[in-house]
């Protein structure tokens, strides 16, 4: 369940396209009127302003938002005003294109292809087409080495289905398979990446259960006992991403604001992406895991209107 707030009477979207332009007009912006509109519509009433924006002013909305606003908050209300499926094309171009390629930046493309949809999946993927004049595997392959290519093309290549199918029969021969290729360390292995990439949530899901009763661990806990690498980590995120996304976005929190200073983008990112699908279940992971409250950790860690923006998706009244 998300987190989104919609008001039971919502403005057409001419009245909201009409109330942006009014906020971006004259000397400064009005941030606030900005945040009260798109922080409170959902992905196909967003669609409609957009449309009606360029209809009216014969200009693209997340143009003038990149020019009006700034920082972290330009970025987060420019991330959540695209289209979703343009929004992870991007997102997933930006990870790949970025210098460092650890872990923060590739389990981008993991929580794409295992955290959403298989019809959202495809859609990104067309996006992808249409945005950078290549395919998400072209770039893949060109950005990321092997092993780590080879995982992340098979994932991202995968149609799952959706359905609650579950065979235990299979359950348990294939948590024997994962089994086999963990303790020799295989991690590349086809097999593996055969069951993680085509079979449906649900089946992996009795996979992963059969896994632990078996063999008393965790698969998660396993593959990280191979060792500390990239490979290993990428692993890790898509047992997480397969079997508990909420429990892999309440982590993408923490991560971001552990330390010394605060990791922006993966904080925006966790809370745009997730705050229509299941961030209420992730503010409950989070609680469980780190006992104090997500929202908390939030208001903590960022300021201004970029901690308010983030506070409306999580459904606070700011």
């Amino acid at each position: 369940m998300g987190t989104l707030r919609i008001p039971d009477v919502v403005p057409s979207p001419t009245e909201d396209s009409q109330t942006l332009m009014k906020s971006f007009k004259g000397l400064g912006t009005n941030e606030k009127s900005v945040i009260s509109v798109l922080g409170h519509r959902n992905a196909s009433q967003r669609k409609k302003i957009r449309e009606t924006y360029q209809q009216l002013y014969n200009r693209s909305l997340v143009d003038d938002i990149f020019s009006e606003l700034s920082g972290d908050f330009r970025k987060a209300v420019v991330l959540w005003t695209y289209e979703p499926s343009e929004r992870d094309a991007r997102l997933a171009n930006e990870a790949l294109k970025s210098r460092k390629k650890t872990i923060t930046q590739l389990q981008v493309i993991v929580e794409i292809a295992c955290a959403s949809s298989p019809d959202h999946l495809v859609a990104v993927r067309q996006a992808y087409h249409g945005l950078f004049n290549c395919s998400l595997e072209e770039d893949i392959a060109a950005n990321v080495p092997m092993p780590v290519q080879k995982i992340l093309i098979g994932l991202v290549r995968s149609y799952r289905y959706d359905k609650e199918l579950v065979d235990p029969t299979i359950a348990n021969k294939e948590a024997a398979i994962l089994r086999e290729t963990i303790r020799t360390k295989q991690l590349d292995s086809d097999n593996l990446l055969l069951i993680l990439s085509t079979r449906n949530a649900y089946q992996l899901r009795a996979t992963f259960e059969c896994y632990k009763q078996n063999y008393g661990f965790s698969i998660d806990q396993d593959i990280k006992s191979c060792g500390k690498g990239l490979l290993e980590s990428i692993l890790k995120v898509v047992i997480w991403c397969i079997d508990s996304p909420e429990k892999h976005f309440a982590e993408v929190v923490r991560a971001s604001i552990v330390g010394i200073g605060t990791d922006e983008d993966s904080l925006t990112r966790a809370i745009v992406t997730r705050a229509e699908v299941d961030m209420m279940k992730v503010r409950g992971e989070y609680f469980i895991a780190n006992k104090t409250s997500l929202d908390n950790a939030v208001i903590d860690d960022t300021s201004g209107d970029y901690m308010k923006f983030l506070m409306t998706l999580l459904g606070a009244k700011v």
